[in-house]
């Protein structure tokens, strides 16, 4: 697997820098080694390697600068800090820059060897990797995400760049918008596609029994412990495990989950041997990350340690251009599970999806979605298929339209600001901070021109 991969080390000590020159080249790479930062960048552009193995202290030109000189050339090439003690935080901001992960002094050669292998499998996919690049520009698809939408894009595009590397990312999204499938999608576009992918959701366990779901026990480690049993970790070793919901873990497991990330080993309930781990962490959370870390539900070791990436999901009110796409995708998924034939949704039924404020995201559309499939006699979904409330939605909105249709030219400035304002705040439910947002007001002025309103006529539609 590893014949034509070129591999560049990058270290100042002559002993060690010849030493991992013999050993990966033994693995069947072609090797070549650099002793300062300066020679690294030229061998960079002469020997073209697919892998750079880059010490953080080198002489001449430092790790961090030479990676940061190759993202600022976009130059594709991945690669593996090598840190030493206290070079962590330096190793973490590498993560950031684009390294692909980092391996601490003595770098123990059986995990190199995996991660050069692990690396390789991914380098020999780059060609799909870029289909799907053009997939997404073209047609806002990503994996099994989908979205048109400026802020979608955004993530899809994060996820990309995320994707290839080990390094931890932390998903935060209202319930509903689909932090389980950035997940699964972080997954299936990295090197461990073909490993095992677990999930746990931390706030559906009680406490006594989410060490044991986590890191497993042998047989007798508590009453009713009457076998061994592996936790989620080892279920993940050698792929992707993703935490959900992490803010609801307890603080005082939080501290062990930490040390088991950073050591790379774990001890099951009763156990008395360690256990090696190769496993990508992933969490998820419904929660402001600030909040989290204020109250101390989240703390703030295993944020910095699992919040390498950040990605944020918006709630689908404020990425409406995607309900269409999405109805689409759902309606072809559900029609061909129910055996039926539904060709799409008409134009009134789209509006009518519009209008409504979304509280349950992405998931609410989706179950809505699959009733009109169920109901709907086709060959397109209508209004009458939606359920009561957004059937009346729709019709509102089409009165709407016409009122403002049959608007007088001449009508008073502030009669138009009026409606328009009533009328953006029934689109997003009352909420008042959104609507000041999508007015382009501040929420203090808002809540000024409604309590004119109300002094005036009495029909604050608050």
């Amino acid at each position: 697997m590893a014949e034509g991969k070129r591999v560049l080390v990058a270290e100042d000590h002559p002993r060690t820098r010849r030493l991992w020159n013999e050993l990966i080249s033994s693995w069947g790479y072609q090797v070549q080694a650099a002793e300062d930062g300066i020679q690294a960048l030229e061998l960079v552009h002469s020997f073209e390697p697919h892998i750079l193995l880059l010490d953080l202290k080198l002489p001449g030109r430092d790790g961090i600068a030479v990676l940061e000189e190759i993202q600022r050339e976009g130059l594709p090439l991945t690669t593996i800090i090598i840190s030493g003690e206290g070079e962590i935080p330096d190793a973490v901001k590498c993560i950031k820059l684009g390294a692909y992960d980092y391996l601490r002094k003595p770098v123990d050669p059986v995990r190199l060897r995996q991660m050069l292998t692990n690396l390789t499998a991914h380098l020999s996919v780059s060609e799909e990797n870029q289909r799907l690049r053009l997939r997404l520009m073209g047609t806002g698809e990503l994996g099994s995400m989908v979205g048109r939408s400026l802020s979608m894009r955004r993530v899809m595009a994060l996820i990309e760049q995320a994707a290839p590397s080990s390094a931890s990312v932390i998903i935060r999204g209202d319930s509903g918008t689909g932090k389980e499938i950035v997940a699964r999608t972080l997954h299936e576009l990295s090197p461990r596609r073909n490993g095992p992918y677990a999930a746990i959701n931390c706030a559906a366990l009680p406490e006594t029994l989410m060490e044991s779901e986590l890191f497993g026990h042998e047989r007798g480690a508590f009453t009713g412990a009457d076998s061994r049993r592996a936790g989620c970790f080892e279920l993940a070793n050698g792929g992707t495990l993703l935490l959900d919901e992490i803010t609801e873990m307890k603080p005082e497991l939080q501290a062990k989950l930490l040390r088991v990330i950073e050591e790379r080993r774990l001890r099951r309930l009763g156990g008395t041997t360690d256990v090696a781990l190769d496993v990508r962490v992933l969490a998820a959370t419904n929660r402001l990350l600030p909040d989290a870390l204020r109250e101390g539900r989240l703390r703030e070791d295993l944020y910095y340690r699992l919040a390498v990436f950040t990605i944020e999901l918006p709630p689908l009110s404020e990425r409406l251009e995607d309900i269409p796409p999405l109805v689409e995708l759902f309606i072809r998924q559900f029609a061909r599970s129910n055996g039926r034939t539904i060709l799409g949704a008409d134009d009134a039924c789209l509006e009518a999806l519009k209008a409504r404020a979304w509280p349950g995201n992405v998931r609410e559309l989706r179950n809505i979605i699959e009733r009109a499939v169920i109901i709907s006699r086709g060959p397109l979904i209508t209004v009458a298929d939606l359920p009561p409330e957004l059937a009346r939605n729709g019709g509102r909105k089409e009165r709407e339209k016409d009122a403002a249709a049959a608007l007088p030219v001449g009508a008073p400035l502030r009669e138009v600001e009026r409606e328009l304002i009533l009328k953006t705040l029934d689109r997003v439910g009352g909420n008042r901070l959104k609507a000041a947002q999508i007015l382009g007001i501040s929420p203090r002025t808002l809540y000024n021109k409604l309590e004119r309103y109300s002094g005036t006529d009495g029909q604050d539609k608050e």
